[in-house]
């Protein structure tokens, strides 16, 4: 049986953190075996709000890529490719751009939070506020039917189905399949300050490669409850981010809901759950920061890699650009 394809990625902005690791990562080592599965290094897609720092953009492609084959991605499952070097989904992302209004770019809910998270005004940049197209052109190439995505990005695939069901219509028949958005159970994942998601600019994520002392001063830093003074006081564990990270992390269920009812109770210290947080932490992170600096030293695998993963996209992105213009009935030369 062919299995279904399933289209995910990261923008090359930083090496990835813990939060990519709960969100996405684990989720793709398990997709991967199910899954045609293809990982997109997001470079383009970087570029719409840091064109000013293309620089940045491209030295991370090689880290992102060093951070999905240290925690396990294998490039003989997982087909890894860059983004920028697929033209097919520039021109098929131009093509939508024909069948999506602005008005319901500006509508969409993401873009709508994204805007106003960067403090664009109205002096967006028009790359991104077409990302959508551009989206529904990354998972449409590959035929993908299943994009994992997080609850705000969701509105993001409904766009790529409406773009879709209008190609369709135009060619008179089903050219694209719609997509279906998996959505982790975990969500995301705060930053260590408990303040926001956690994220590469905002200076609260604990990397993937995070030394050991880097991991035990972000642990010993997260927020708990202000009002669990002693240890003997009642705590609260909803909005306590080390529980938080412990239902993200810690595989003992069982041990997890005793802590907290302890918790809740009184009797027992921020230390103690920090103490057992840090372990699982560090324990989680010391073979992927070992990994990872081994496969640094090979640059030429890694690059391998990447190209091998691109040569196959391309013919996947160019055999779908093809059949979407000639859905369309455009002019044959």
């Amino acid at each position: 049986m062919t299995k279904p394809t399933i289209l995910t990625g990261d923008r090359t902005t930083g090496p990835l953190h813990l939060g990519h690791y709960a969100g996405s990562l684990r989720n793709r080592l398990l997709f991967q075996n199910s899954h045609e599965q293809f990982l997109l290094l997001a470079d383009t897609q970087a570029l719409t709000d840091n064109a000013d720092t293309p620089n940045k953009v491209r030295d991370n492609v090689l880290e992102v890529a060093l951070d999905y084959l240290a925690v396990g991605i294998d490039p003989e499952k997982t087909t890894i490719c860059l983004q920028s070097h697929l033209p097919a989904l520039a021109e098929l992302s131009m093509l939508y751009l024909n069948f999506v209004t602005v008005a319901r770019l500006e509508r969409n809910p993401t873009i709508k939070d994204e805007i106003r998270a960067r403090g664009f005004g109205r002096n967006i940049p028009a790359g991104f506020l077409c990302y959508p197209a551009a989206q529904a052109a990354d998972i449409t190439a590959f035929k993908a039917t299943v994009v994992p995505v997080g609850e705000d990005q969701a509105p993001l695939i409904e766009q790529t189905n409406e773009i879709v069901r209008r190609i369709n219509s135009a060619a008179g028949e089903p050219v694209l399949p719609e997509a279906k958005a998996v959505i982790p159970r975990s969500g995301r994942l705060p930053g260590v300050d408990g303040k926001a998601k956690m994220s590469k600019s905002g200076g609260n994520a604990i990397p993937l490669s995070a030394q050991p002392k880097a991991i035990s001063a972000a642990v010993k830093s997260m927020f708990t409850d202000p009002n669990h003074l002693r240890i003997e006081d009642p705590g609260q564990v909803e909005g306590n981010i080390v529980f938080t990270y412990l239902d993200a992390f810690d595989e003992d269920r069982i041990e997890v809901a005793d802590l907290k009812a302890r918790y809740r109770q009184g009797g027992l210290g921020d230390s103690t759950i920090k103490r057992r947080l840090e372990d699982i932490l560090q324990s989680l992170i010391e073979p992927i920061r070992t990994r990872r600096a081994e496969l640094a030293q090979d640059p030429a695998y890694l690059l391998d890699v990447i190209r091998k993963g691109t040569e196959k996209a391309r013919n996947r992105t160019e055999a779908t650009r093809r059949e979407v213009i000639e859905g369309l009935g455009l002019f044959k030369l």
